[in-house]
C-alpha cells in the first residue's frame, strides 16, 4: 500500500469531517460532545494553515485515508517554538502505516518551519495506537492528567508526551 502525502484542501473536508465524527461519537480522545460539522471543520482547517501551520493529508488509492496538523500549544509568546500535533486515520487503513507517514510528514513540515518541540495530548491511557505511534517518533511520556476531562459519563486521564524538533533547547531559534 503507498500512502501519499500532500496539503489538506477544501475538497478533503467531507472525509475529514467523517473520520473526525466517529472519534467523537465512538471514543473520547477529541474531548467534544457534539460533532462538527463539515462547514465548522473547513473553518477550523482554514484558521490553522492561515496561521501558517501544517494540516495534511494521506492518501491511499485516491481516498482520504487520514489527516494531520499541528497547532498553537499555548497563545502565550514564549510557546511560540512548540506546537501540539493531532493525527487522525480513518479506521479502514489503521495500522496499514498511514499514521507513520502522517506523523513523518508532520514532524517534517514542524522542522522545516523552525518548531523546537513538539507536544502529544493524547485522550485516555488506553489509546495505546496513539502512545506506540508517538513512542516510535521520540516521543516521551512527561505525565498524566488525572481526571482532567469528563466524556460518556466517566472522568478521563490525559497522557503527555514531547519530543524535541531539530535542536530543540539546545540553541536559540533563528527567529529570536
Amino acid at each position: 500500500m503507498t500512502v501519499h502525502l500532500r496539503d489538506a484542501c477544501d475538497e478533503d473536508i467531507a472525509a475529514i469531517t467523517a473520520i473526525y465524527a466517529v472519534e467523537v461519537t465512538d471514543f473520547v480522545n477529541t474531548y467534544e460532545y457534539e460533532v462538527p460539522d463539515a462547514t465548522e471543520m473547513q473553518r477550523r482547517m482554514h484558521d490553522i494553515k492561515g496561521r501558517g501551520f501544517p494540516y495534511i493529508v494521506a492518501i491511499v488509492d485516491g481516498q482520504v485515508a487520514g489527516y494531520a496538523y499541528a497547532n498553537t500549544y499555548r497563545a502565550r509568546i514564549a510557546y511560540q517554538w512548540t506546537v501540539e500535533n493531532s493525527v487522525y486515520v480513518d479506521a479502514r487503513f489503521q495500522g496499514r502505516g498511514v499514521g507513520t507517514a502522517l506523523m513523518q510528514g508532520l514532524i517534517d513540515a514542524c522542522v522545516a518551519r523552525g518548531y523546537r518541540q513538539m507536544v502529544a495530548v493524547i485522550g485516555e491511557p488506553s489509546n495505546t495506537a496513539s502512545i506506540k505511534l508517538h513512542e516510535r517518533f521520540g516521543f516521551h511520556l512527561v505525565g498524566v492528567f488525572r481526571g482532567l476531562g469528563r466524556k460518556h459519563g466517566r472522568w478521563l486521564d490525559t497522557v503527555q508526551m514531547q519530543r524535541a524538533l531539530g535542536d530543540g533547547a539546545d540553541s536559540a531559534p533563528s527567529n529570536e
